[in-house]
């Protein structure tokens, strides 16, 4: 089979030609009220992969994933700077949906549309030979890696991290919202914080050093 960088530059061309595929996909375009822009970070040496929901009205105007508040919250949680994580061709961010889904009229985003998923996702993860730990962001992330073995909630997934090996770590959604969750369990910044900074200092080396609190 091969070592895992030898697959790695094998598949370099196909992940390319797979990349240029997904940001050229239109097809969400009649769903949506705007122009669809898929947004999606990986490279053949991607090792941590960062799977989330879909990308914001920010992220979808800029192109950048994560370049918004929800972004310096997750951040600090990994103990990574802004250099380090858009730098580091090892860190891949790869949401269930690549697409803006636009905005809910009664609150927040609509869900990342399923047709992503169905299309573009194990393509796409099997392009990624050296991923050694995947971080679950919210429920949606969740449910579709862990099928039947994710929780009732996002929630009593999250607080079941110990279940799911070193390789997978499920967290909530660092945006605002979760702000009020955070305060009602503790637990994921005194316990679950920690560890997740350990791994991806394992993955990362030296720079993924903790650099600040988690906010």
């Amino acid at each position: 089979m091969g070592s895992p960088e030898t697959r790695a530059r094998s598949e370099a061309p196909q992940l390319d030609a797979l990349l240029s595929s997904i940001r050229a996909c239109r097809a969400c375009a009649g769903e949506f009220s705007h122009e669809p822009r898929p947004v999606v970070q990986v490279t053949s040496e991607t090792r941590l992969l960062i799977c989330g929901q879909a990308p914001g009205r920010r992220v979808h105007e800029c192109g950048l994933p994560f370049d918004d508040p929800s972004g310096d919250r997750l951040r600090a949680w990994l103990g990574l700077d802004r250099s380090v994580f858009y730098g580091d061709s090892r860190i891949g961010v790869a949401p269930m949906a690549f697409c803006f889904p636009g905005t809910n009229p009664k609150g927040g985003d609509h869900p990342p549309p399923s047709r992503c998923a169905a299309l573009w996702r194990r393509s796409l993860l099997a392009c990624l030979p050296r991923v050694e730990l995947t971080l679950l962001v919210g429920g949606y992330a969740q449910r579709w890696a862990l099928q039947h073995a994710s929780g009732r909630s996002m929630t009593a997934t999250v607080a079941a991290w110990r279940t799911y090996g070193p390789a997978v770590i499920p967290l909530p959604h660092p945006s605002w919202r979760s702000t009020a969750w955070l305060r009602r369990n503790p637990w994921f910044e005194n316990e679950l914080v920690p560890h997740l900074r350990t791994r991806v200092s394992a993955v990362l080396g030296s720079a993924a050093a903790p650099h600040e609190p988690a906010a």
